[in-house]
This record gives C-alpha cells, sequence and structure tokens, in this order.
C-alpha cells in the first residue's frame, strides 16, 4: 500500500506490504461526540456555576477581589475561534463582574513555565481578538516569567522534599483560576488539574523534581497513565501550593478530541475534579484497538510541531518526539519493536529557540556522555547559565533547564526499542551521533531492519498523522 507521511514541510510516500495496520487519531477509532458549537456557551456556563468540590465564582469573589486567570500557551494547541481559552474565559469573566470584581482587579497570566514566552501575536492567537484587545493595552496580560525574583514566592518543599516555588501574583490573589485542556499527554497521562501550575507557573528547581531521569526512566512512567510518580509529584505539589495560599484553584478544564474541540467541561478543585473528567478523557484518549504487538511503527515527522520550528530537525528536539509516541504506543509495541522514522534531520537547531541545545549536542559526544541520561549531571549548570536564562526571559527562548527535560524523555526511545531508523535525512550524521541508524528512505529501512530484527513477516503498523493530530495512547484490545 502506499502512504502519506509527515515530512519536513509536507509530505513523503512510501510503500508499505498491503497487511500494514493504519491507525488515524479520530478516525480509525471515531473520537467521542464533541459538544456542538451552538452548545458551547451553555455547557460551559453549566460547569463554571456548578462547579465540584469547591462554590461557585459568585460566592468566591467580590467587589475588591484580586483574581488571576491563568491559560495555557500555544504549545497546548486550540486556537480555533470556539476554544476552550476563548470560551471559557469571557464566561468567567463575566461571573466575576456580576459578583461585583473589577477589571482592573484582574490579571491574566499565560502559564508557559519553562516553554518560551509567548509574543503579542501569540497570546491574540490564543486568546483571540476581543480579549486581547481588552486585556493587552493595559498591561493585563503577561507571561509567566520563572525567573524573575520578584514574581516569585518560595513555598519551601512539599512532604516529599520536592521544592514548590510559584508566581507571586497567583499566590496573592483572592482567586486563582486555572483554565486547562484534558489532553492526552506522555508526560503523566493528562494536561490540566495540578499538572498545569505544577509546570506553567513554577520555576525550574521545581520542574527539575519531576522532570528528571530518576522519575521519567521509572517503570511507572512508561507506558503512559495517570498513577506514575510523576502525577503524584503534580499532584503534591499542586495541592501544596493550596495549602500555602490558603485556598483552592478553581480550575475549568474542558476534556478535547482530536480536533481540539471539547467533548465535555469540567469545573472546581483539582483533586476532585481531575478524577471525574479522566473518565469522560479515557474514552477519547485510551483507545483499547490493537488485536496483535507491532514489531515495527511507521511514521514521519514535520521540521514544525509541538514546541515549534526545528522540533523535526533539531537532534535533542527529535529523540524527544521519538520518545513520546514509545511512551505512548508502549502497550502495543513488541519486545523486538523497530521504529522507522522520516525526518529532514538537516541540523536545524533554531538557536532563536533552543539557543543551548546546539551546545549540549556538542556535549554529548564528549567526557564519557554515553547516553542522554549522563547529561543530567549538567543540569544546574545550564539551567543557571545568565546568557540563556536572559534569551529565555527577554528574547522568547526556551528555558535551559527545559533542554534537561526533553533529554531525560529523549533516552525512553533507546530504553523501550531494538532500533530506531531515521529515514530522508539530509544530514544523518545527526541521527547517528544519537544512536539512531540511518537509510535513504522507508522502503529501505525496513528491508534492513527485516534482515536484523524483526523477520521476514513483521506486524507493521503506519501512523501516518503523528504529530499534527492531537495523538492517542493506543492499548491492546483484550485490556
Amino acid at each position: 500500500m502506499l502512504l502519506d507521511f509527515e515530512y519536513g514541510q509536507g509530505t513523503v510516500q512510501a510503500q508499505l506490504p498491503d497487511n500494514t495496520d493504519v491507525f488515524i487519531p479520530g478516525v480509525t477509532v471515531p473520537d467521542p461526540p464533541h459538544i456542538p458549537e451552538d452548545k458551547l456557551v451553555e455547557e460551559t456556563l453549566k460547569s463554571i456555576r456548578n462547579p465540584i468540590g469547591m462554590p461557585p465564582l459568585s460566592k468566591l469573589a467580590h467587589k475588591g477581589s484580586k483574581v488571576t486567570i491563568v491559560f495555557p500557551d500555544r504549545v497546548k494547541g486550540g486556537e480555533q475561534a470556539t476554544s476552550h481559552r476563548k470560551t471559557a474565559i469571557p464566561l468567567i469573566l463575566q461571573e466575576l463582574y456580576d459578583a461585583g470584581v473589577e477589571k482592573k482587579d484582574i490579571i491574566l497570566i499565560c502559564s508557559n513555565g519553562l516553554h518560551r514566552k509567548n509574543t503579542e501575536k501569540e497570546i491574540r492567537g490564543v486568546l483571540g481578538d476581543s480579549l486581547f484587545n481588552e486585556f493587552w493595552p493595559s498591561h493585563q496580560v503577561i507571561n509567566h516569567d520563572s525567573e524573575d525574583p520578584d514574581m516569585l514566592v518560595d513555598l519551601g518543599t512539599t512532604e516529599q522534599g520536592d521544592p514548590v516555588l510559584m508566581n507571586r501574583l497567583v499566590y496573592e490573589s483572592d482567586v486563582a483560576v486555572l483554565i486547562g485542556h484534558v489532553q492526552g499527554n506522555p508526560y503523566g497521562g493528562y494536561s490540566g488539574g495540578y499538572k498545569h501550575c505544577a509546570t506553567g507557573i513554577t520555576h525550574w528547581r521545581s520542574i527539575a523534581s519531576h522532570h528528571v531521569p530518576s522519575v521519567m526512566h521509572r517503570s511507572d512512567f512508561t507506558p503512559v497513565n495517570g498513577h506514575s510518580l510523576m502525577r503524584q509529584k503534580f499532584n503534591q505539589i499542586g495541592m501544596h501550593m493550596e495549602k500555602c495560599m490558603g485556598k483552592k484553584f478553581f480550575c475549568c478544564d474542558a476534556v478535547l478530541d482530536s480536533k481540539s474541540r471539547q467533548i465535555s467541561i469540567w469545573s472546581g478543585y483539582a483533586a476532585e475534579m481531575m478524577p471525574l473528567s479522566w473518565v469522560d478523557a479515557d474514552k477519547r484518549t485510551y483507545v483499547p484497538w490493537a488485536e496483535k504487538k507491532y514489531d515495527v511503527l511507521v511514521f514521519g515527522m514535520p521540521q514544525f510541531f509541538h514546541y515549534g520550528d526545528g522540533m523535526g530537525t533539531n537532534p535533542i528536539m527529535m529523540m524527544q518526539a521519538l520518545s513520546a509516541q514509545v511512551i505512548r504506543f508502549k502497550r502495543i509495541m513488541s519486545d523486538r519493536c523497530v521504529i522507522i522514522c522520516q525526518s529532514l534531520c538537516n541540523g536545524f537547531f533554531n538557536d532563536s529557540l533552543w539557543p543551548y541545545l546546539g551546545e549540549m549536542f556538542e556535549q554529548f559526544k564528549h567526557d564519557e556522555m554515553n547516553i542522554l541520561p549522563d547529561m543530567n549531571r549538567l543540569g544546574e549548570y545550564y539551567a543557571t547559565n545568565e546568557e540563556y536564562v536572559r534569551k529565555y526571559r527577554f528574547a522568547n527562548a526556551f528555558h535551559p533547564f527545559h533542554g534537561f527535560s526533553m533529554i531525560s524523555c529523549a533516552h525512553i526511545a533507546e530504553m523501550n526499542t531494538s532500533a530506531i531508523y531515521i529515514t530522508g535525512a539530509k544530514e544523518p550524521g545527526y541521527a547517528r551521533a544519537m544512536g539512531l541508524k540511518t537509510r535513504a528512505t522507508i522502503e529501505e529501512a525496513l528491508e534492513d531492519a527485516k534482515k536484523k530484527y524483526v523477520g521476514e513477516d513483521p506486524n507493521i503498523l503506519a501512523l501516518p498523522l503523528t504529530f499534527k493530530t492531537a495523538s492517542v495512547h493506543l492499548c491492546m484490545k483484550d485490556g
């Protein structure tokens, strides 16, 4: 069969055996029904006015209340006119105004965490023109700055000893609202809930308590699930914030489908609301589809996806993207499984977004760096590099410690596969330096894998839309 796979700025075709299975999220197995557009406001407002485990905003807020509304950055997707941010925030604002809150007492905070600060254009994209024009000119929309000492408050540690530093404006507000997305995420199962505050409005030292090999290389992390040590740490950090603030976060989370449309809306106290929202999210995300385990996974990698332009060409980011698929699909991978991935792999690091990854890549070649976790000992060295930190703060670059969360994840692909082939690489040496095999085409890679790893009649799964469609966590049909 002839299939198109993501590659560079477009696609590439490959001829695969006719008995190849194909999975496309939302198509092969349809998503649960999403809320019709003409019902979105009604359903979202119903959720906001009937929160789980805490009073509604009409009881929490009043004249004089200081309010922070924390919303996800562009990495979390969903910029259509009916997106959750664009639907929920205006409704929440109206509830606050009706309770007597004045506009001047409201701050909207983009929860970029260690991601790069979103630009003015990107903030407009995720909020929409109306919200942007209402709050941006008066400087009431800001990015979180995890390196601004005046904007952070140190809350000590959780009972497990994890440091908790959080956004001071959120800490000092009378009402703290989290707008979240419950969408499949390799890091702890789902976005939203306590994951939102534990990663989006904290400091690198907080994130270094969970985005590291000691947490991410455990057997409870892969395959993805909601009971890993990482997820426990998210919850502990979020609850510690609430304990120190003396208030609960008011969460408004949307369960999203493959096209970031709302399946259901959940509001209230995260500790009680999250498990309920996951019941709906599980129906879309954990898909019991596979009738056999697969020896070969085939997919393509575009140049621009998720974290930004260069994600599919920068060797460290490529490895993270490969590992994210392993985390999602481990349940349906055989013990000898091989990945074949079509990627430009042209050495474009995009230094404006990741100014430190080129240096990390070069360092990985030396000084007894045999596997990616060996790099972790340099985490603090990079995280405190003043120039890299300045680029995070003032030049829309990712924070340097973010690179170490990528490296920690990146090793998971090597841990759980027999081999990984990169095909179509313009500069294949970058892939080989990361321990990957290279071949000119998908067809050539498959023939080599048959000879060396999977035999002449392997079970092959093709994933033609892996990165630009919200993924699922594939499971065996028999549970």
